[in-house]
């Protein structure tokens, strides 16, 4: 960033949080990015810890962005997309260190929604972009408060348009959110958001 600009000026990083119905929301999200997308992009998406995730691999077939499950004490790097991987919550500090932890469940899951967007709260503020998308349960609707009410932005899917509502519906009712969208117009807003103040 320039020392000329205010902080708020620009985007620095979007968080994504999903789960029931996930993989399809976050193909149709990430596939109309690309690796040119001048901001890292966090993503939480329930998964079942029994099982070895193929997560990375799908998703990177649906999109020209990076992906990876992220890994301990890395740093982010635009164009690229990291999942949390099963059973660690996703944490991520102020030039994008990203930490894992396998600390309590939080409102029965982990990786939790909640706890990646307050991290990014705290380290971006009003550079951040939170992301909501389908999913059951209430997790992110903390997290989205804390974005908020740093002075970042909150998108979530139309919960009438999500395959279950249980998440965004959750999130809407926080009264923090800046847009409610169908599914497929998410892509283009992440990216006139962080790409206006880059002209």
């Amino acid at each position: 960033m320039q020392p000329t600009e205010p902080a708020s000026d620009r985007f620095d990083v979007v968080a994504v949080a999903s789960s029931a119905g996930g993989i399809h929301g976050l193909a149709t999200v990430l596939g109309a990015l690309d690796a040119e997308l001048p901001v890292p992009v966090l993503v939480v998406q329930h998964l079942d810890p029994r099982h070895r995730t193929v997560i990375a691999d799908v998703l990177r077939r649906r999109t020209k962005m990076g992906v990876k499950l992220a890994e301990d004490h890395e740093r982010t790097s635009p164009g690229t997309v990291y999942i949390a991987p099963p059973d660690r919550h996703l944490l991520v500090r102020p030039g994008g260190l990203l930490t894992l932890t396998d600390s309590e469940l939080v409102h029965f899951v982990r990786p939790s929604a909640d706890l990646l967007f307050e991290s990014v709260a705290g380290a971006y503020g009003p550079q951040a972009i939170a992301c909501v998308l389908t999913g059951t349960g209430r997790d992110g609707a903390m997290g989205v408060s804390a974005v908020k009410s740093r002075g970042g932005t909150v998108i979530v899917q139309d919960p009438q348009s999500a395959e279950f509502s249980g998440m965004p519906d959750a999130a809407v009712g926080t009264g923090m959110v800046d847009f409610v969208l169908p599914l497929e117009e998410i892509a283009a807003v992440i990216r006139g958001l962080v790409e206006a103040k880059r002209q």
